[in-house]
């Protein structure tokens, strides 16, 4: 089938595309609306859950793909629905690669190929597969490649392979540049790029973001780590000297007393205990960073703050008071990065069954004009009603 078709004629084709574990793939792209309420692209593919085959339609938008699972007597109308949103499709099915290109009143156009049999068409043996829902995972740094400094730090044999001990430290890291990979379109890219990690202790994430952004992506970078453990901070120095880094340094400093950069470009801070976090986040800001990245460890401030008899039931209660007053502060936290001119995420960094400090603030600098006022009295009242004083609030 090929040339214009009507409403009908289509959906007896997407019926037919459902039937019999026929679809390969459909990619849908172009979207017809430009606001950011249309997926960029649209992949559909077969894949073999624990309760059967279904078609996984992953959806990306702003970095991030959107999953979703249908059985095989959805799918048509799913395709359908699907297609409404964007200018053209490309379906693969075992027996023909099928585009669909709509114009601006809707109206479909179908260029229809045939398959060989050598392709998978009509008389071949080659079938549509479901891919395993759990595939491999793909990382920023791929096992089976060695990098220096992993195997300088132990998490990296000379042949590549990860060291058994160290595999969540890999997963760690490769999850870390997941968010810096999705947040390094904003730096800059007219000039070299300063970065400073505040508290880096034994820096592997540190050598990562180096490695990542000056020997993957070629960018010029200065990196300055900062730790109060001198004994750290000698390995540290050591290794990056070692690697021929001269752009990675590190120094012995607290960083409430750090004044030596008049502007930074991205800001990472990672398990800052207590309100060290809540200060590497206002150098952040003060400096006009790009980008920040921030995993807070030990949250003790609100802890002794919080005062609300509604929440009494809660409060009470000594484990749930902590948890709850560390997931207040790090909703302040965001808040006020927002108030200071920041689009915020709170992102799973980890998986909690490794640590419970699994939360990272992801804020880059906002390009249009924010809506403060209201983003103010929000937050205002959220303070309020818990009777707190905040680091970052007494301080911005």
């Amino acid at each position: 089938m090929s040339g214009k078709v009507g409403q009908e004629e289509w959906l007896a084709l997407l019926e037919k595309v459902a039937e019999g574990e026929r679809l390969v793939q459909a990619v849908f792209s172009s979207p017809r609306r430009k606001d950011g309420t249309i997926a960029r692209k649209a992949t559909v593919r077969p894949v073999q859950l624990k309760n059967g085959l279904r078609y996984q339609f992953e959806r990306l938008a702003e970095n991030k793909a959107f999953h979703e699972n249908v059985s095989a007597d959805e799918l048509a109308d799913k395709l359908a629905a699907e297609m409404n949103g964007y200018k053209q499709a490309l379906i693969q099915t075992t027996e023909a690669d099928i585009q669909a290109l709509a114009n601006k009143k809707g109206e479909l156009t179908l260029i229809s190929k045939a398959k060989s049999p050598d392709e998978g068409g009509k008389g071949a043996k080659v079938k549509a597969v479901p891919q395993p829902h759990n595939r491999d995972k793909r990382y920023v740094l791929p096992e089976g490649e060695p990098v220096p400094f992993l195997i300088a730090l132990g998490v990296m044999t000379a042949e590549g392979r990860i060291v058994k001990a160290k595999y969540d430290k890999f997963r760690q890291i490769n999850r870390f540049l997941e968010m810096v990979a999705d947040a390094a379109p904003e730096l800059p890219k007219d000039k070299p790029l300063h970065i400073v990690d505040f508290g880096c202790g034994k820096s592997y994430l540190t050598f990562a973001l180096y490695h990542y952004l000056a020997i993957k992506l070629g960018m010029s970078v200065r990196i300055f780590g900062l730790d109060l453990k001198k004994d750290v901070i000698a390995d540290c120095a050591k290794l990056a000297s070692e690697l021929g880094w001269s752009d990675l340094t590190f120094a012995v400093g607290d960083i409430s007393d750090f004044e030596e950069r008049e502007s930074v470009d991205m800001v990472v801070t990672l398990h800052a205990c207590d309100t060290a976090t809540d200060a590497a986040l206002l150098k952040a800001i003060g400096w006009g960073a790009s980008v920040i990245l921030s995993v807070p460890c030990c949250q003790h401030e609100l802890f002794r703050q919080i005062s609300q008899p509604v929440l009494q039931p809660l409060l009470k209660h000594g484990i749930l008071k902590e948890r709850f007053a560390a997931l207040a502060t790090d909703a302040i936290r965001a808040n006020l990065l927002e108030l200071a001119g920041y689009r915020t995420q709170l992102l799973e960094f980890i998986d909690l069954e490794h640590t419970p400090k699994n939360l990272l603030i992801r804020a880059v600098k906002a390009r249009g004009k924010q809506d403060v006022e209201n983003l103010r009295s929000e937050y205002e009242r959220f303070r309020d009603f818990l009777s707190v004083s905040p680091f970052m609030d007494r301080k911005i």
